[in-house]
């Protein structure tokens, strides 16, 4: 009997969408809002198929997991899984690129207009009676600034980084990338070194993987290396940042504001260095989640899983089945 597993659904699914079509690839389809790292194995043992948002799936774990054919990530990133074991072990792991393409990139940008047009600033004062008190038809006591003619630098070049240098070259941004493949420049788009990328933005967005070479990229040396104001902006991953230096470059001025979606160890620790920084915006890891972009993920979690249960095709594959 073929059974799927669904790990930590609620994430992606709180209600709105309907976990019994999956049934059309399994004879059972068990559905789990959340599960701790030590209910794990208990859940998958007999799973022929498990998807899995963040919950990690071990190598240790995976190995007394017998009939296990197939993983699907429930995200882009798969570093919650033993992708060297699947390898190795016939298991195959597919994920969902692009689903949250439209929605991480127009984050990004309500962050900057944020902090350029101070929007939520300006609302506030007109609430407080300050429109009401003043002499003229208009007040701003803070400088808004347009962002035409700014510099965004853009570390990572993939689907998201390329949204993003799309929307910023449309409002006339002058457009920096650091990427690890090589690329020739275009009219509005200039690919650089690290450090040019570092030294020369007046805005930092990070759109990298997280690996060995990336993990703390973001640190005491590089942030040295900047423009003194810097804005930073991280809706990627959260071990990108070393957030003890990210801190006490946000006190000391160097950076100017920092704007993250992502931190270090999720959900947020009481004890995170970031926790009551004036100048860090932190929302909670959520902008993947708009209602399209979650019906976009489901959809396609339902495609990866029908195409190779039932057609044996693997689509989106990350590790395959030989």
């Amino acid at each position: 009997m073929d059974k799927v597993v669904v790990l930590d659904a609620y994430t992606i699914n709180p209600g709105e969408f309907n976990w019994g079509v999956f049934l059309d690839y399994a004879d059972r389809v068990e559905v789990h809002d959340r599960t701790q790292e030590d209910e794990v194995f208990e859940r998958v043992k007999d799973a022929t198929y498990v998807l899995t948002c963040k919950v990690p799936l071990r190598g240790e774990v995976l190995d007394r997991c017998k009939k296990l054919e197939y993983i699907g990530s429930m995200a882009t990133g798969v570093d919650h899984i033993d992708i060297d074991f699947c390898s190795k072990n016939n298991i195959t792991v597919t994920n969902v690129p692009d689903y949250s393409t439209n929605a991480v990139s127009e984050l990004v940008f309500a962050y900057i207009f944020e902090y350029f047009r101070k929007v939520s600033l300006h609302n506030r004062r007109v609430h407080s009676g300050e429109w009401v008190k003043s002499k003229d038809f208009c007040f701003y006591d803070r400088r808004v600034s347009e962002i035409a003619g700014k510099t965004l630098g853009i570390f990572g070049y993939g689907n998201i980084g390329k949204k993003v240098s799309e929307i910023a070259v449309a409002f006339g941004m002058k457009v920096l990338v650091h990427t690890t493949t090589k690329r020739e420049d275009t009219d509005n788009i200039k690919f650089v070194s690290k450090e040019e990328l570092f030294k020369n933005s007046d805005i930092l967005s990070l759109h990298c993987p997280l690996t060995n070479d990336t993990k703390h990229i973001i640190n005491k040396e590089t942030l040295s290396i900047m423009k003194d104001g810097v804005i930073i902006i991280n809706t990627a991953r959260g071990k990108l940042i070393d957030e003890q230096a990210l801190k006490e470059s946000l006190q000391n001025g160097k950076v100017g504001i920092a704007f993250l979606d992502v931190i270090e160890v999720e959900p947020m620790l009481e004890s995170n260095v970031l926790l009551g920084v004036q100048n860090c915006v932190i929302t909670p890891h959520y902008g993947w989640c708009p209602l399209e972009t979650r019906e976009r993920l489901f959809n396609q979690l339902r495609i990866n899983l029908q195409e190779f249960s039932i057609h044996g095709n693997v689509i989106n594959g990350v590790s395959y089945k030989s």
